[in-house]
């Protein structure tokens, strides 16, 4: 299964010159933990998460309010000021046991998924867990599905989809066939792998 076959495609993105009042309207209303960053020609340049509007918020002195003699301080007044640089980012092709790996390594909770730098989808860890939780019997139907339309009448194959193994039975034309074959049910997903059998 690829990234491309579960990402979000309809990213809710944040410029950096934007405020961060903006910013953090935009986690509420979408119900997300993080934002992709772009810039003024729509490049990728960060993420601002939750984590990073709270880490600005809150006072290093919580008595400072105490204090008539000194201004509060408003802080950051802007994205760029509060964002993660370097974001994680993967692409559309990569695997989505490698996504969930280094969301599991560098900590993260979404990852945006880029063409270059800009921004095509992007994948929370909720997106992954959803794909793994689909049942058996859900599988097997698209597998079957997705086979019946490439074959159409002049193919035939068996799916039964076991703990996310996809078991394909029939005949195959050629090596190039098989291999069509195996893609087409990888890319369900779900499919955790593909036994292909004679």
């Amino acid at each position: 299964m690829r990234a491309r076959d579960i990402m979000t495609t309809d990213v809710q993105t944040v410029r950096q010159d934007e405020p961060v009042r903006r910013a953090a309207e935009l986690l509420a209303a979408r119900s997300v933990t993080a934002l992709p960053v772009l810039d003024s020609a729509g490049a990728l340049v960060g993420m601002v998460s939750e984590g990073d509007l709270l880490w600005h918020r809150v006072p290093s002195d919580p008595t400072a309010h105490l204090r008539r003699d000194q201004n509060p301080d408003p802080g950051p007044a802007l994205v760029a000021d509060v964002m993660s640089g370097h974001p994680v980012t993967t692409t559309p092709d990569a695997d989505v046991a490698e996504v969930a790996d280094a969301m599991l390594r560098r900590d993260v909770r979404s990852m945006p998924v880029t063409d270059g730098r800009r921004v095509v989808g992007i994948i929370s860890r909720r997106d992954i867990l959803r794909a793994a939780v689909r049942g058996d019997d859900v599988l097997t139907k698209e597998v079957q599905h997705r086979l019946d339309e490439y074959a159409g009448e002049s193919r035939q194959w068996t799916v039964t989809v076991s703990e996310g193994v996809a078991a394909i039975a029939g005949a195959y034309r050629d090596d190039g066939e098989r291999l069509v074959v195996g893609v087409l049910a990888r890319s369900v997903p779900g499919v955790t792998s593909v036994r292909q059998e004679d």
